[in-house]
């Protein structure tokens, strides 16, 4: 067994000795494609979201080298009518090209990866002849050995991301495997690659266009193995005896595809017997937000408020060129936040959403760095608001409001009811973080406007708001109480704040009336 050729399955044997969710169907879609017009695969995914796992999965499933059935035997893949077919059949190519990168140093990535290839070719498999020319050496093996090859490309895009300098030797490298219509048939059985971002537009990555691609925002038939499902993390809470709705509300809230439930695979794991937090800090995505979040020449810091604010945006993800520099709109900044896993995205009604606890934490804390001028003077107005409607500073929660509604969040058209409960979730931005938020909670005698239900870590008392336009905030007060908005609280028991607001359009000033129930 090699490094890259061959490597065995001891990678996967790792993976299935501790907490795993079996993911081996995918092995089945893999195998339909096997020798067909359609074995190249590139699939592309955030990071953090099982892309190396799966690379060790096929890598363990197609070599020859070792028997893998006592890995699988218990698993999906194992009753599925390929599975024989295939298991152990091949010989397998497994490059992780940024591990790769850092192996060869300043060295040209194409000369590192020939040389270390050529290099096991000729301690495994002696008898190949060795020619100059490296795809027809490849060919010389299949035909020593009687095996097509596997090749099995992790990150295949950090090349052209982290080496621009050796970007047009590596193309020319992926061209020479799989442009030949010759050579690629005979040579490979079939081909998965994985990436962060889709293959770039412009043309200048053409040498992978004969791959079938599949991103986050089109997975179709690989759509379930792009995270985990919510069963899939069920069956992992039972079974370790954790609180699913803490786990579902700090990981899940991917779309992908027809999964409307898809959670992140590595937080999960690291939350599982540990902590319910942020696990994206310690990556290098995380630094990349920051950057993204203070780029504002296309208005991307009003959007960005939105999106912390619980808002979903439109976004159109047509003009996106899949890589990490060539912006021309917000939309495209906004779309990368996309593929990165920043955002979660409903191609029917093209919005964009954070989609989670983990997350929004991220957004949070970067929002209040001194470069976002903007975005901390918003959240500072906003924690004061919150300390002040909790202490009933009623003059200052209407001036609160007042200066939110001066702001670019508020509606240009600021002339009804509705206009006003928009402005309201900007002013309580800081809430996003410790309340459940519902708008127009039903209670059985009418609907109240915004109730902040707080969340099970946090100390606060529930706040329900009640908004009138050129009335007054006793009336709001008063059709809280009428109308028993505080029973349509299910199974909370804590202090209530009844928060009454009023706009007066003559006189272009907010009123705000508060009172507390103790319980």
């Amino acid at each position: 067994m090699g490094i890259y050729l061959n490597p065995g399955n001891s990678g996967f044997e790792r993976i299935v000795s501790g907490k795993y969710i079996d993911k081996t169907g995918l092995i089945d879609v893999v195998n339909a494609r096997i020798n067909t017009p359609n074995s190249l695969v590139c699939i592309s995914r955030p990071r953090r979201f099982g892309k190396s796992f799966a690379a060790q999965m096929l890598t363990a499933y197609y070599d020859h080298t070792c028997d893998s059935n006592a890995l699988f035997a218990n698993r999906k893949i194992s009753s599925l009518d390929s599975y024989e077919k295939h298991i152990n059949k091949y010989n397998v190519i497994n490059l992780d090209m940024a591990q790769m990168i850092e192996e060869a140093g300043d060295s040209n990535i194409v000369t590192f990866v020939k040389t270390n290839l050529i290099e096991e070719i000729k301690d495994q498999l002696p008898d190949v002849n060795i020619d100059n020319s490296f795809s027809k050496t490849l060919v010389n093996m299949v035909e020593a050995t009687g095996r097509k090859i596997v090749m099995i490309i992790d990150e295949w895009d950090a090349p052209i991301r982290e080496t621009p300098q050796f970007q047009d030797d590596y193309l020319k490298f992926l061209r020479t495997l799989f442009k030949s219509s010759t050579t690629t048939s005979k040579t490979f059985a079939a081909a998965y690659m994985t990436g962060i971002l889709p293959i770039k537009k412009d043309g200048s990555e053409s040498a992978v266009s004969d791959f079938d691609e599949y991103t986050i925002l089109e997975p179709e038939e690989f759509a379930q193995y792009t995270g985990f499902t919510e069963k899939e993390v069920q069956a992992l809470c039972i079974n370790e005896c954790t609180e699913f709705d803490l786990m579902k509300r700090w990981y899940d809230g991917y779309r992908v595809g027809d999964e409307e439930s898809v959670y992140n695979p590595y937080s999960v794991m690291k939350a599982i017997g540990g902590k319910f937090k942020s696990y994206w800090r310690k990556t290098s995505a995380a630094e990349n937000l920051k950057t993204y979040i203070n780029i504002d020449h296309y208005g991307i810091n009003e959007e960005i408020i939105k999106l912390a604010a619980g808002e979903k945006i439109k976004v159109d993800i047509s003009t996106f060129n899949n890589d990490f520099t060539s912006f021309t709109c917000k939309d495209d900044v906004l779309t990368l936040m996309i593929h990165l896993g920043y955002l979660t995205y409903n191609e029917d009604t093209c919005e964009a959403w954070i989609p989670n606890e983990e997350v929004r934490l991220e957004y949070r804390t970067l929002v209040r760095k001194p470069s976002n001028f903007t975005l901390v003077s918003l959240v500072k107005t906003s924690e004061k608001l919150l300390d002040d409607t909790l202490a009933g500073n009623e003059e200052e929660v209407a001036k609160a409001i007042e200066k939110v509604r001066e702001t670019n969040y508020a509606p240009q058209y600021y002339n009804n009811e509705q206009a006003l409960r928009y402005c309201i979730k900007f002013a309580y931005i800081v809430c996003v973080d410790r309340f459940l938020r519902i708008e127009e909670l039903p209670s059985g005698r009418g609907l109240a406007d915004v109730v902040f239900i707080p969340k099970r870590d946090t100390a606060y008392p529930a706040i329900i708001i009640e908004l009138k336009w050129d009335k007054d905030e006793e009336q709001a007060i008063g059709q809280i109480d009428e109308k028993k908005y505080a029973a349509a609280l299910s199974g909370y028991d804590g202090d209530i704040v009844k928060v009454g607001i009023n706009y007066d359009s003559d006189k272009k000033i907010h009123s705000c009336r508060i009172e507390k129930i103790r319980r």
